[in-house]
Order: structure tokens, then C-alpha cells, then sequence
């Protein structure tokens, strides 16, 4: 989930729905904020485990990934795009019964691939506008603090990534290097990660009830959304070199790595793999 999370492309949220324990996330983490002391306690146990190979995962991404990213960046591109698309059939076959049920809500698809396309289509920062985070001021520090919102709340979601969000708001490549700089005990970057940390911290206590609620109540509706976001997310992942800070050509036919993408859909068919072997 943490590899996910931290590369534009499928979301943390996508892992877990693919490896089935997405709702069990989704409980968990409200049980921990409203449940009972009971529901507290399995929440933390779960969270626990959970969150000790999400921290291990980030780590490791944030360690090698800024550098990886912006010299390779239609390799791995190819890559994530390998695993959205591999990993839709899956996610559509897991939920057969609710989209069959509510097939009268298709139309939520089309506005899921309408929301990304337009947040990547008029953002500015996809024209080549970078963020620069250098000198933190009020109304920049408020920034960083809702996209942290925005971005764990897209994370949380299985569809678009957190961080297709940051890369739109062309601020993908400034925090992956504020959270290196920290890893390397620069505190100079403190304030940066702190506001970002502050932001997911309320993006998720504000999000995840909203979540549990929508698919215990509107899962067909819901569903249909987030496949319509993983669909749009190819586009927004398309775009993506146009953000760097280093701004490069939307990915073209010419630039788009077969190799790269069967591995990224290698990858997300032997996690199916792992989840039908781990159910046995």
C-alpha cells in the first residue's frame, strides 16, 4: 500500500480492495475514532500491523524515489499505468454483484474519469507551474495543509492516488524531497512535512466515515465512482511530466514502455495471486 501511496498511479485504497481487506480498513480506522473500546482495541491490533509495513514501505520509497521519478519518469509511468489498468477488471469482477444490482448508476463511472480529467486539465500547475516550497508563506503553508487533506483522502479511496493529487497540484516532487530531507535529518524542511502531516491527520478522521457510510449505503453508486477515477487517473498519470520541476511532454505513444507496463500489470495480478493463495 505504502509503494502505491507514494507513486502517482493506484492508490493504497486499490491494495487493500484488490488483497480484500479494504472495508476491514475502512472499519477499523473509524472503530479506532467511534467505535467501542472492544472495537478500539481489534482496530489497533489491525492498524498496527498494518501500519508497521506502511511505515517500512514509505521509507524505502522516499528514500530512492524522488531521483527514480524525474529521470525515468515515462518508465514508471508506463509502469503505474500497467497497474490501473490491470487492476480495473479485478476490482469490477470483485464487486459483479453490486454493479450488476446497480447498474442504473453506470453514469457515476463517466463522472469519476469527469472529475480527474478536469482537476488535471485546468489546474495550472499541469501547464508546467511548479510549487516551489523554499519559503513557506501563510497562504503556501495553507496550501500544503489542504493538499495533504485532499491527497489522504484520495489514497484512502481506492481509485485516483494521493499522489496523482500532489503531482496536479505540482507539489509531488517538493514533498517526496521535504520527506528525503527529513529522512536525511535535514530539519530544514520541518515545517513543510508538519503541515502536510496535519492536513492528511484531518483528511482522514474527515473522510473515512464518509466512505464507510457511502458503501454500506450506496456501494453500487460508489463503486461505479471509483473505477470511473481509476480510469481518469490514466490521464492524469499521461499529464504527469508536465508538473516536474523540470517540465517534460505529455506521454506519447512514443515514449510509453511495453515492458514497464506488463510489469506493473504482472504485479498487480500476483498480488490477486497472494490473496487467493493467503484465503486457502
Amino acid at each position: 500500500m505504502a509503494l502505491a501511496d507514494s507513486v502517482p498511479g493506484v492508490s493504497g485504497g486499490t491494495i487493500a480492495f484488490l488483497l480484500g481487506f479494504y472495508d476491514r480498513f475502512i472499519g477499523s480506522i473509524d472503530d479506532l475514532m467511534t467505535g467501542s473500546m472492544e472495537k478500539k482495541k481489534q482496530a489497533l491490533l489491525f492498524l498496527l500491523k498494518l501500519g508497521a509495513g506502511w511505515v517500512c514501505g514509505m521509507v524505502l520509497a522516499m528514500l530512492v524515489l524522488a531521483n527514480v521519478f524525474e529521470s525515468h519518469i515515462y518508465v514508471v509511468s508506463s509502469l503505474f499505468i500497467g497497474f490501473i489498468l490491470f487492476a480495473i477488471p479485478i476490482v469490477a469482477k470483485e464487486e459483479m454483484t453490486a454493479l450488476r444490482e446497480g447498474v442504473k448508476w453506470c453514469p457515476f463511472l463517466l463522472l469519476g474519469v469527469a472529475v480527474v480529467c478536469a482537476i488535471t486539465f485546468f489546474h495550472p500547475a499541469a501547464g508546467g507551474e511548479g510549487v516551489s516550497l523554499e519559503h513557506l508563506s501563510l497562504r503556501l503553508g495553507v496550501f500544503v495543509f489542504l493538499a495533504g487533506m485532499v491527497a489522504i483522502s484520495a489514497m484512502v479511496l481506492p481509485g485516483i492516488s494521493g499522489s496523482t493529487i500532489l503531482l496536479i497540484m505540482g507539489l509531488y516532487l517538493p514533498i517526496v524531497t521535504a520527506i528525503k530531507d527529513i529522512l536525511h535529518l535535514d530539519l530544514a524542511a520541518f515545517p513543510t512535512v508538519f503541515l502536510f502531516g496535519c492536513g492528511v491527520l484531518a483528511g482522514v478522521f474527515g473522510v473515512v466515515k464518509l466512505i464507510r457510510k457511502a458503501l454500506e449505503r450506496f456501494r453500487a453508486q460508489t463503486i461505479y465512482l471509483i473505477i470511473g477515477l481509476m480510469l481518469g487517473s490514466v490521464y492524469a498519470v499521461i499529464m504527469g511530466p508536465t508538473t516536474l520541476d523540470v517540465p517534460q511532454h505529455a506521454m506519447g505513444w512514443g515514449d510509453f514502455s511495453i515492458p514497464a507496463f506488463v510489469i506493473g500489470g504482472a504485479l498487480i495480478l500476483g498480488l490477486q495471486l497472494l490473496k487467493g493463495n493467503s484465503s486457502r
